[in-house]
């Protein structure tokens, strides 16, 4: 490769980095695509939009087809090697054969059960290339690659709370602390997530229903699973006892709770509270990304959104960083939002040698 089509090759792929924050975490990893001429100019780019919706391949495959864009001499940069399984989507893999394209570059191999799309591609005559920014590509999807590890599902924390940090007042009342917009901000990442989990404590203070609603208070076309965990028992009225979706986890070991839940099919789970379950999931290192809504409200005494985190010095403190991900729709820009009145705050926690 001369200097100069390395150049044009590291501003692809970089393009398809940057292109991948434009996803939406989840049980699938962030990834991007572009798609370049033989002289390196960039055609177009492409990214997954979350569980169900078409690979960044298939995204970039689709603009270039309803662009009436040539082929025959074209490059395909990938973050991650394509797929080669069915799953809910078709494999990228054949997507990719059957468009004709002639040379694949992919920066990190794929190690779960998706892989072998490099494999088949060579196969059938494509030059394959591996590797390129491959460091930067795996630090995108660095918690999802822990989910996976761990055979877990990857895990999504939501907080609502004052300026303060508290998620309701010194006499308990918390409803509502942010405003609507928040509110409906929060319904749209129920409606991501595979499964909603709370402990007993929330069951039983505010009796959720953990739907994903609409704005006008209607069922979204998507319904995640309702889990409670905990031992305390649930009244048999109570709305997470109604109707078909529900699940019952009596332990208060987080990991536990993840693991029946894998055992479900899950794949992606949004912890709504309480403090105490958040507190366990944090202290766990098994909270992947966390969205932060604060109110512009002080509430002085109330009950702390970490109620249950063990912070005994500044040193020990538990350190996130601002996530660069912002899906569409997302609320942030560059991991900032603001919704009405409120400011929504998009974070991913520090790896452990980070927080030293």
């Amino acid at each position: 490769m001369n200097h100069s089509a390395e150049e044009s090759g590291l501003r692809a792929m970089r393009a398809a980095l940057t292109a991948a924050l434009h996803g939406v975490r989840g049980a699938n990893p962030l990834v991007g695509a572009v798609l370049t001429n033989e002289s390196g100019d960039i055609l177009h780019v492409g990214w997954h939009r979350g569980s169900g919706t078409p690979h960044a391949e298939v995204d970039v495959l689709e603009q270039a087809r309803r662009a009436g864009t040539d082929l025959n001499h074209t490059h395909l940069y990938v973050t991650l090697e394509p797929c080669n399984h069915y799953g809910r989507t078709g494999p990228c893999s054949k997507a990719i054969a059957d468009a004709g394209i002639p040379k694949v570059t992919y920066a990190e191999t794929d190690g779960t059960g998706a892989a072998g799309g490099a494999e088949f591609l060579a196969s059938q005559g494509i030059d394959m290339r591996a590797g390129l920014l491959r460091e930067e590509a795996h630090d995108i999807n660095a918690r999802w690659w822990a989910s996976q590890r761990e055979t877990r599902p990857f895990v999504t924390a939501k907080v609502a709370a004052s300026l303060d940090g508290r998620v309701s007042a010194l006499d308990g009342t918390s409803q509502w602390i942010t405003g609507p917009e928040a509110r409906a901000h929060g319904h749209t990442l129920r409606s991501r997530a595979d499964a909603i989990l709370v402990g007993t404590g929330t069951a039983l203070s505010d009796n959720p229903q953990l739907s994903a609603r609409d704005t006008g208070g209607h069922p979204l076309g998507r319904q995640p699973l309702r889990a409670v965990m905990g031992i305390r028992t649930i009244p048999a009225g109570a709305h997470l006892n109604q109707g078909p979706g529900h699940l019952r986890l009596d332990t208060r070991d987080p990991r536990e709770a993840l693991r029946r839940l894998a055992q479900q099919g899950i794949g992606h789970v949004l912890i709504e509270g309480g403090p105490s379950i958040i507190s366990a999931f944090l202290t766990e290192d098994l909270v992947d990304e966390m969205y932060w809504y604060t109110a512009p409200t002080l509430l002085s005494e109330g009950r702390s959104a970490t109620h249950g985190l063990s912070v005994p010095t500044l040193a020990k403190a538990y350190r996130l960083a601002i996530d660069p991900a912002s899906g569409e729709a997302d609320g942030t820009r560059e991991g900032i939002g603001r919704l009405g009145n409120d400011t929504l705050t998009h974070l991913a926690p520090q790896r452990p040698h980070e927080r030293k």
